[in-house]
């Protein structure tokens, strides 16, 4: 079982940047894919990106590359989203998972964060 809490959302203007974090209980996290997703209101949950149990391979949507970049530090059992330049279009309330990672596509996310909100002024 592994229980998830996010942290670092806030208000920020565009432009600005945060630091999402994602701290882990549990044992098994460091051996299981991570992902950030955003749900911004009136619309469905999409994915923001991804970074394998290693930290060697990351994936991200297109709107975010070149501005968010995620990591992780399993000693800590913690994942990061470092978000820059960020954008209106970014608000939303953003969520980690985790969840062991499977052979094609992205991990099966069994786990996930409570979410935290991000609001970008224009």
């Amino acid at each position: 079982q592994v229980q998830l809490v996010e942290s670092g959302g806030g208000l920020v203007q565009a432009g600005g940047s945060l630091r999402l974090s994602c701290a882990a209980s549990g044992r098994t996290f460091s051996v299981y894919g991570m992902g950030w997703f955003r749900q911004a209101p009136g619309k469905e949950r999409e994915f923001v990106a991804a970074i394998s149990w290693s930290g060697g391979t990351t994936y991200y949507t297109d709107s975010v590359k070149g501005r968010f970049t995620i990591s992780r530090d399993n000693a800590r059992n913690t994942g990061y989203l470092q978000m820059n330049s960020l954008k209106p279009e970014d608000t939303a309330v953003y969520y980690c998972a985790a969840g062991p990672e499977r052979v094609a596509g992205l991990p099966k996310y069994d786990y996930w964060g409570q979410g935290t909100q991000v609001t970008v002024s224009s």
